[in-house]
């Protein structure tokens, strides 16, 4: 398939694969966000492909925005994460500046 050639789709899936250990390692009582991370990773990821899938240039441009949206959502769980000291703040740049970049290649898509 075309979109896993792209590089913010391999970044995007890091990202997904770095999210996933890192709960996996979350005390009790988080799951709340566990459950959202994996829903916002999993649209940005899906979003993509599917955008990436599409002929005309607006249904593109609708499912990169969706994707858009949910790596700014991801960007907000890491966000709390740290804060809740959930991740380490390595971990947390680490994660941001990976979905900082897919974003940029998602918006020159």
């Amino acid at each position: 398939m075309n979109h896993e050639k792209l590089i913010c789709y391999q970044t995007l899936m890091e990202v997904a694969k770095t999210l996933e250990q890192e709960f996996q390692r979350w005390p009790r009582g988080y799951g709340y966000l566990v459950d959202q991370g994996r829903r916002a990773i999993s649209s940005s990821v899906l979003n993509l492909c599917e955008g990436n899938g599409k002929m005309s240039f607006k249904d593109r441009r609708r499912f990169f925005q969706i994707s858009l949206g949910s790596i700014a959502e991801v960007s907000g769980l890491v966000d709390l994460s740290a804060l809740f000291s959930l991740i380490s703040q390595e971990t947390q740049e680490l994660l941001k500046s990976r979905l900082r970049a897919s974003y940029a290649m998602i918006r020159n898509l």
